[in-house]
């Protein structure tokens, strides 16, 4: 059973419509329509979004096919060590700062003997450039003219100009015929 399939198969079992799953999973309702006829594949967030609503459903099922796809169906004991193996996974503490300063009787007894390193630039030294930059404003005039501009148009050019049309950022627009 590919993929696809198995996702079709969990809005079957949700008994929701394929536009209220993908409002339940939070997705866009295109997806679920991309992912079902075969299109698209499912991302890794898709899968984890139908996983964390639906908790029941079994990861190697839903990501390989394997094995049953809710936790209710596995038999007892099957249940029983995946839930031992999940409580090994979430209680195993991680140290944290002070615990790890209670285990090291010697912690912060020579830092005050420690010589500091000596210093290295923490930057590369970049030099100042020679050419100053040159201001620009938004109102500052082109080098040519308009006027210049057409007419070196006009006098370079052998084909005869028809019509000439300027548009507008308010969607109004001018035609010149010469």
């Amino acid at each position: 059973m590919s993929l696809n399939e198995r996702i079709s198969k969990i809005i079957e079992y949700s008994q929701l419509t394929p536009s209220e799953f993908a409002d339940e999973i939070d997705v866009q309702r295109s997806s679920i329509s991309h992912i079902t006829s075969g299109r698209n594949k499912p991302s890794l967030e898709f899968i984890i979004k139908i996983k964390s609503r639906f908790p029941e459903l079994l990861w190697d099922w839903l990501v390989t096919g394997e094995g049953e796809m809710l936790k209710s169906q596995l038999p007892e004991s099957e249940i029983n060590e995946e839930h031992i193996e999940e409580e090994k996974i979430k209680t195993t503490p991680l140290p944290d700062l002070f615990t790890m300063m209670n285990d090291d009787d010697e912690f912060g007894s020579d830092e005050t003997e420690m010589e500091a390193p000596k210093s290295s630039p923490g930057e590369s030294f970049i030099p100042a450039q020679d050419k100053a930059p040159e201001k620009i404003s938004e109102s500052q005039r082109l080098e040519n003219s308009s006027d210049q501009i057409l007419g070196q148009i006009l006098g370079n050019q052998t084909n005869k100009i028809k019509r000439i049309v300027l548009f507008y950022e308010n969607g109004k627009f001018e035609s010149f015929e010469p």
